[in-house]
């Protein structure tokens, strides 16, 4: 898959404020899962600003980041710099070639549907250390919430989407695609194609008392390649207007609930 280097144009500052955290829960679940004891190496691939790294940072010896966007390694730079860490500017795509260590672990956190999959799942095989394994990490939010939450409103995605499309055309876009374009294979299908074969799936409990202000909402919606500052160009202060009157509306008090939904783990193995 060709990388697009425009999806993410703006965004970078924004992530790590706007996207809810994964769950609390993580990092203990996987040091079971794997038992994993402070040694080896973490690969965090499409990492962003560094969410998974930060999670999963501690659990391992060294962290090896690797993001193509210039923006999202610098932002990485920052966040992971009391850690031993390495950031290597480049896609999934040229693993192959990066000359890392072999790896106990290699992370995707909401990037591997991004990627030439079968082609990067077989680099994975090939970069992980015998035992290790093919981490895909992200939120589920079909899975209903433990609790009521704290007592604000929902974030109202659909009608934030709605004004996006408004802005884009009538479309979601990522750069110079459609979100729509992104092969809809589940990644358990994909992987059982690959040496790896079938992953094991495994939930980690949701954070249910998020509360997002309105400028956190925002945060978290110009941090989506859909609605990138780079996308949306001139029209960005109207747009940022348009969503702020929306949300207003929507939460007098300016206060909603974030429920990114649990934590999923797609876990894949070397032999």
């Amino acid at each position: 898959m060709d990388y697009d280097p425009t999806q993410y144009d703006g965004s970078a500052p924004y992530y790590l404020r706007g996207r809810p955290a994964y769950s609390a829960e993580l990092a203990d679940l996987l040091r079971a899962e794997l038992d994993l004891d402070g040694h080896g190496t973490l690969v965090d691939v499409g990492a962003g600003p560094g969410p998974v790294a930060l999670t999963l940072g501690p659990l391992f010896e060294r962290i090896v980041v690797v993001e193509p966007d210039p923006g999202m390694l610098a932002e990485a730079r920052r966040n992971l710099a009391g850690y031993d860490a390495d950031f290597v500017r480049a896609t999934a795509e040229e693993l192959p070639g990066l000359g890392l260590p072999p790896a106990r672990a290699v992370a995707f956190g909401q990037s591997f549907h991004r990627v030439d999959r079968i082609a990067v799942a077989e680099a994975v095989h090939d970069l992980l250390d015998p035992g290790g394994a093919l981490l895909l990490i992200g939120h589920d939010p079909s899975r209903p919430p433990a609790d009521a939450g704290p007592g604000e409103p929902p974030i109202p995605h659909d009608e934030i989407r709605d004004l996006v499309m408004r802005y884009t055309g009538g479309e979601l876009r990522s750069g110079g695609r459609a979100v729509a374009d992104y092969v809809p294979e589940r990644f358990e299908v994909t992987l059982a194609r690959t040496r790896f074969g079938v992953p094991r799936i495994v939930h980690a409990p949701g954070r249910t008392d998020i509360v997002r202000d309105v400028d956190g909402v925002v945060a978290g919606v110009l941090s989506m390649s859909y609605a990138a500052p780079g996308l949306l160009g001139h029209r960005l202060d109207a747009f940022v207007a348009d969503l702020c009157a929306l949300l207003h509306e929507h939460s007098p008090s300016g206060r909603f609930w974030d429920w990114p939904g649990d934590t999923e783990i797609l876990i894949a193995r070397k032999a």
